[in-house]
C-alpha cells in the first residue's frame, strides 16, 4: 500500500515538473558571474581601444592632423578585432569538435606553412620579390594554400578507413614539423640582411596587416563567424565525443569536417593577415573555460571573443604606451600562452 502511494506521489511530481528544462549553468550564481565578467571584459576592451586611439597622440584633438593619425591607428584596431575573432572562435570550435581542450589548430601546421611560404619567397626570389610579395593576390594565395592543405588533410584522414581524429592530428604535427625544418634550413642559407627583413615578417604582429586586405578578409570572417555561431548547438553535442554524439543522432564525421573547414578558413585569414600566433588561441580558450563554466557554446563564444579582444588590445596598449616595447607584444602573449599550455599539460597529464 505504501509503495503504491509513494509511486503515485512520484508520478505526480514528474508530471508537475514537465515544464522544467536544463540550464546552461549549474547555478544562478554561475550565470550571474558569467554576465558580470563578460561586461567587465567588454568595458576593459573598449577602454583599451580608446587608449590606443587617442592616448599619447602627438597632436591635439582640434588639430586637422588628429584624424589621419587616428585613422592609421584604427587599422591596427581592426587587425586586432579580426585576429581575436579568428583565433578565439576557431580554437574553441576546434577543441570542441576534437573533444580535447589542449590541442589547437596550430598543430595542423598553419604557422609552419606561413613561415615556409615567406621563407621560400626570400630564398628563391630574393629580397626584392619578398618585399613586393604583398597585395590582394599574394594574400589570397596564402589563404588558399592553407585552406587547400587542410581540406586534403581532412578529406583523406577523416573519411573511409582513415577516419581517425588522432591520426589526423599526428599527421598534422608531422607536416608542421617538416615544414618548419625546411624553412629553418632555408633561413640559414640567407644573407644577414635578408634574414633580418624576413624575421620581422615572421613575428605575429598587427603591424604586418595591410588595410588593403580588409575588404576581402572582413566579409569572409563575418560569414564564417556567423556559420560557426549558428553551429553552436551541434558543437554542444560534438564536444561529448563520437560515441555519444552518434547515439544522440548527430553525424559526427560530417559535423567535425564541416567545423574544421570553417576553422581552417579563420586560421588562414588570421595567419596571413597578422602572422603566426601559436599559443594565443590556446590562452584565450583556456581563460574562456575558466570564466564561463558552461558547456553551451552560445555562451562560450561571446566570452572567448571578449577575452581575446581584451588580451590583444590591453597588451598592445601597455607595451606601446607604458613599457615602450612595441616589438615584443606578440612575444609576451606567446610567452604567457606557452606557460599556460605547460601548466594545463602538467595538471592534465595527457593530450
Amino acid at each position: 500500500m505504501n509503495f503504491a502511494v509513494n509511486f503515485q506521489n512520484k508520478s505526480q511530481q514528474c508530471l508537475d515538473n514537465t515544464d522544467r528544462k536544463a540550464s546552461a549553468f549549474r547555478t544562478k550564481r554561475d550565470k550571474k558571474r558569467y554576465w558580470i565578467l563578460l561586461i567587465i571584459f567588454i568595458v576593459i576592451g573598449l577602454f583599451s581601444v580608446y587608449g590606443l586611439l587617442v592616448y599619447n597622440n602627438p597632436v591635439p584633438i582640434t588639430s586637422p592632423s588628429f584624424k589621419p593619425i587616428v585613422n592609421r591607428r584604427m587599422t591596427a584596431i581592426i587587425s586586432m578585432i579580426i585576429a581575436a575573432v579568428c583565433q578565439s572562435l576557431s580554437t574553441v570550435a576546434f577543441q570542441s569538435s576534437t573533444n580535447n581542450r589542449i590541442i589547437t589548430p596550430s598543430l595542423l601546421g598553419f604557422e609552419a606553412l606561413y613561415s615556409t611560404i615567406h621563407t621560400g619567397t626570400m630564398f628563391f626570389f630574393g629580397i626584392t620579390a619578398f618585399v613586393g610579395f604583398s597585395g590582394i593576390g599574394p594574400f589570397l594565395l596564402q589563404v588558399g594554400l592553407m585552406v587547400f592543405l587542410c581540406l586534403i588533410l581532412y578529406g583523406w584522414l577523416l573519411s573511409g578507413k582513415y577516419g581517425d581524429m588522432q591520426l589526423m592530428l599526428l599527421v598534422g604535427v608531422i607536416i608542421g614539423t617538416g615544414l618548419r625544418s625546411v624553412a629553418s634550413f632555408m633561413r640559414r642559407m640567407l644573407a644577414p640582411s635578408e634574414f633580418d627583413v624576413l624575421q620581422a615578417k615572421l613575428f605575429g604582429s598587427v603591424s604586418n596587416a595591410d588595410s588593403a586586405y580588409f575588404p576581402i578578409a572582413i566579409p569572409i570572417v563575418i560569414v564564417v563567424g556567423i556559420l560557426i555561431l549558428v553551429n553552436s548547438r551541434k558543437l554542444n553535442v560534438l564536444s561529448l565525443g563520437q560515441s555519444t554524439s552518434t547515439a544522440l543522432g548527430v553525424n559526427h564525421k560530417s559535423g567535425v569536417i564541416y567545423t574544421l573547414v570553417l576553422v581552417s578558413v579563420l586560421m588562414s585569414i588570421s595567419t596571413a593577415l597578422v602572422g603566426p600566433l601559436t599559443f594565443y588561441g590556446f590562452l584565450v580558450a583556456t581563460l574562456t573555460y575558466q570564466a564561463a563554466p558552461t558547456y553551451d557554446h552560445k555562451y562560450l563564444f561571446p566570452m572567448s571573443l571578449a577575452i581575446g579582444f581584451v588580451i590583444l588590445t590591453s597588451s598592445y596598449f601597455f607595451m606601446y604606451h607604458v613599457f615602450r616595447a612595441q616589438g615584443v607584444v606578440s612575444v609576451i602573449i606567446e610567452l604567457f600562452g606557452g606557460i599556460t599550455f605547460l601548466i594545463v599539460m602538467l595538471r592534465k597529464g595527457t593530450l
